[in-house]
């Protein structure tokens, strides 16, 4: 909650408490008056106490009709005919109850079209003729504008709503834990308060709120406007419910209070109980009559419910302007711990308390001894462990090897340091700049060690092969993600838009699909459209089970462990990903054709436009000449091949110039492919 809203949160479950308690006592006490009511009680009267504010469609379906069925449409009685003719059954607050058919379902153009900030319920009663149903019971929504609208759904007889702009990457699902028993009738309801959240969307059966409830998509943004029309017995066009029972449907444009849901559950159910002769009500209906007159005819019972609802609607206002976040706690007590005898868990010795080795620091004294004291013990002056490893692995992201080869391990099991004085300078650096890392990392690369060349004398490898004495600047491949990155920066592609949901680049047909569970909304793989695809690489959703498969190739880890180090292979595979993986081939066309309109007019003007966006150097007249070879020989295949210049052209969702001659371009595009692979650019 809100910093000014905590107070009154607090007191809020108390009171809420205390309300439900006195409600109880009351209506033990209301019984002799019910039975006095019960002999006057008319089944009209009934009727009229049902919520009725902002009720814009109620559907009794109990006419028994052969090819229609009356509706009331806001406050206009209408019949809706079909062209084949309904069917019928035994109902639950009326006589008939309609049976839904596939080839005659009723339909409302006016009704539903809800945008998913407002506020709207509905519901009715129905009975389902077996187990493990599925379908929708009513709907306003377009499948073939993936699923976009609103639902009643039954999932293994489960009730639950969809609330869609785009299935399932924008939509909101939640289903009760709770299966309907088949061939029994149930009033089912939804209510939802326009947040476009779960906690506002609630399900009731027999007017009670389903507090088990399973959210199984929650990514709801956008419009839920559908152009289609309201539907009773299935979505627009599938998911139809054949056989299915349903009674006195009802749509509100505001979301009911959960008393007022209860009272719609029982108060059409009591009315039609009313209408039966008091000698034909079993004890077990006369029951429904009093839980359904209790809350409406007794004032004391009645003022209880209302401070009762009151509370409830202030609680949700608290929780609707607050936030939601997972928080932990310290607990009240300190937790103990005891020396055990030889091990054994129940043979105690003495109690041991929150401390530190002595062999270390001592802990402060003005520290709790807690996380927080733990935390201010690590990251003191007389502490330099903490520091040390976090300045390590900084330098191992620059250097391609850390001055503790084991960057995991600073254990008597881990490599002593190359430079161990170095390693406390820069640790003592690191902590008296504040822990500035973006400083930090200034440092290093404008110091002369880095800034040194990667060349290698026959001296410097026989002293010192594997650089750990540092002759001689770093030289490694670049991580994964690294190098998807700078293909697109490179080209001009790369978004560097900050923050957002994660995206989905190309990815090769099929990955996401050989892992994946039947039912799965990871189980088909859709690549994004527009910016998204270009976005970095640290924006790419992440499937566990099936990691992006060109990061995995180039030994990104799999995220299920924490990583320090990360693996560094060389496999053919490596090159045949940048070479033909669709990201970096249309990386190569941009980047071909920026060079073609920018570059100049002469083919030496262009190479060196393109070296000095992928080598920062201007190429040497000897490569100049290899690769105005290797252009020619390009450009003479794609003229002999047109058709494969046009499908090299089509790569990526970008549209290739069509100003530009195609065997042209398409030469210079192998050209430019050619270029990225080379070490110099896929290496630091």
């Amino acid at each position: 909650p809100r910093i000014e809203d905590r107070a009154r949160w607090d007191v809020l479950s108390r009171e809420v408490a205390e309300v439900r308690k006195q409600t109880e006592e009351r209506k033990h006490a209301a019984r002799a008056e019910f039975d006095k009511w019960l002999g006057n009680a008319r089944p009209d009267a009934l009727y009229a106490k049902l919520p009725s504010s902002q009720l814009v469609l109620h559907a009794l379906l109990s006419d028994g009709g052969t090819n229609s069925a009356a509706m009331l449409v806001g406050s206009q009685l209408r019949p809706l005919a079909t062209e084949k003719p309904l069917a019928w059954d035994k109902g639950h607050v009326a006589a008939q109850a309609l049976k839904i058919k596939t080839d005659a379902i009723l339909e409302l153009q006016e009704v539903g079209d809800f945008e998913k900030d407002q506020a709207f319920s509905y519901g009715c009663w129905v009975k389902l003729p077996r187990n493990n149903m599925g379908g929708a019971i009513i709907a306003r929504m377009d499948d073939a504008r993936e699923f976009r609208g609103w639902d009643l759904w039954v999932e293994g007889n489960k009730i639950g709503a969809h609330i869609i702009h785009k299935w399932p990457q924008d939509a909101l699902k939640v289903v009760a834990n709770e299966a309907l028993k088949p061939n029994q009738w149930t009033h089912v309801f939804v209510t939802y308060d326009g947040s476009a959240k779960p906690s506002g969307l609630n399900i009731y059966y027999n007017g009670v709120l389903q507090q088990a409830k399973t959210v199984q998509t929650d990514t709801l943004k956008n419009t839920i406007k559908a152009e289609v029309p309201f539907k009773i017995g299935q979505r627009h066009s599938t998911s139809p419910m054949d056989g299915v029972l349903i009674q006195d449907l009802r749509v509100y444009a505001r979301a009911l209070a959960t008393a007022e849901v209860e009272t719609l559950a029982r108060g059409t159910r009591a009315a039609w109980l009313v209408q039966k002769p008091a000698g034909q009500r079993s004890p077990q209906e006369k029951d429904e009559l009093f839980a359904w007159w209790l809350p409406d005819n007794d004032q004391a019972y009645k003022e209880l419910t209302g401070r009762l609802r009151s509370l409830e609607a202030e609680e949700a206002g608290i929780k609707a302007r607050g936030t939601v976040a997972h928080v932990m706690q310290e607990k009240p007590d300190e937790p103990m711990a005891y020396v055990l005898y030889r091990g054994d868990y129940d043979k105690r010795r003495d109690p041991v308390k929150p401390s530190t080795p002595r062999f270390l620091p001592p802990f402060p004294s003005d520290a709790p001894k807690n996380r927080l004291g733990l935390a201010q013990w690590l990251l003191r002056p007389e502490h330099p462990l903490t520091t040390r490893v976090t300045v390590n692995r900084f330098w191992q992201e620059v250097f391609g090897t850390a001055l503790v080869r084991t960057s995991g391990d600073f254990g008597v099991s881990g490599e002593l340091p190359s430079h161990p004085e170095l390693l406390d300078w820069l640790a003592i650096e690191f902590r008296e700049r504040n822990w500035d890392v973006k400083d930090f990392f200034r440092l290093l690369v404008t110091s002369s060690t880095y800034r040194q060349s990667a060349v290698t004398t026959p001296l410097k490898l026989e002293k010192d092969r594997e650089n750990r004495l540092l002759s001689r600047g770093p030289r490694f491949r670049m991580d994964a993600e690294m190098i998807r990155d700078h293909a697109l920066a490179s080209s001009g592609l790369l978004v560097r838009k900050i923050g957002g949901p994660s995206v989905k680049p190309y990815q090769p047909p099929g990955v996401w699909e050989a892992v994946a569970m039947i039912g799965s909304n990871t189980r088909d793989y859709r690549p994004d459209k527009g910016e998204n695809l270009y976005r970095r690489s640290l924006y790419t959703f992440w499937k566990r089970s099936a990691p992006p498969a060109s990061m995995e190739i180039l030994n990104a880890p799999n995220r299920e462990t924490c990583v320090v180090r990360r693996e560094r292979t060389n496999t053919p595979l490596q090159a045949l990903l940048t070479l033909n993986d669709p990201q970096f081939v249309e990386a190569a066309r941009i980047l071909a054709e920026k060079a073609l309109k920018e570059g100049g007019g002469q083919n030496e003007e262009r190479l060196h436009y393109l070296a000095g966006r992928l080598v920062a150097r201007p190429f040497r007249p000897e490569e100049v000449k290899i690769l105005e070879a290797s252009l020619h020989d390009l450009h003479e295949h794609f003229k002999a091949q047109p058709e494969e210049a046009r499908k090299l052209l089509a790569v990526g969702e970008t549209k290739s110039d069509p100003g530009l001659d195609p065997s042209t371009h398409a030469a210079w595009t192998m050209l430019v492919n050619q270029l990225m692979n080379l070490d110099e650019v896929l290496n630091k």
